[in-house]
């Protein structure tokens, strides 16, 4: 008896110890009300890379290089964009996910494809800040609905991934 008494004594003090904090990425996916600014939806990446210990507080959205009338009649160049912490500040939050460092690499890559993609890379039709945040999600191994009928409308496209993935919270 004394034994089983001492066990849980020495598991509970265990439970209740503070270990060492362990270093990761999280990803928090935005959406930031229609207006002036863009992008309208990005993501962003705050804490420890646990494999070298960088230190990691960006975003990133996808968004035309100049916002003019020309994004309505097809194809102009796009550009990876990140934003001040002000924007951040105004925008919505959704969902948070904690990246092992193989799925931030992932994320970084795809940040940098989508970066050096030439030409008119950006449309609204076919390739916004919303399929930007859409792929992402996918590569991080959430179900999106790439027939989704709210690739111009931010906010419904997030809260439709937390919809698809009912474990997703901020």
């Amino acid at each position: 008896m004394f034994r089983l008494f001492i066990s849980i004594l020495v598991a509970a003090l265990l439970a209740t110890t503070p270990g060492q904090a362990r270093a990761e990425v999280v990803a928090t996916f935005y959406s930031h009300d229609f207006g002036d600014y863009f992008p309208h939806a990005f993501i962003r990446l705050k804490g420890t890379v646990d494999a070298t210990g960088e230190k990691v507080d960006t975003n990133y959205g996808f968004t035309a290089v100049s916002v003019s009338p020309a994004i309505l009649m097809g194809s102009v160049k796009g550009m990876i964009e990140t934003k001040d912490a002000k924007y951040v500040s105004r925008s919505n939050p959704h969902f948070t996910l904690r990246l092992s460092d193989a799925e931030y690499r992932k994320l970084i890559d795809h940040v940098e494809r989508w970066r050096s993609m030439p030409g008119k890379s950006y449309s609204l039709n076919k390739r916004n800040c919303v399929h930007f945040v859409m792929e992402a999600a996918a590569l991080l191994g959430l179900s999106v609905n790439r027939k989704s009928k709210f690739f111009k409308k931010p906010k419904s496209f997030v809260l439709e991934v937390m919809k698809l993935n009912p474990a997703l919270k901020l």
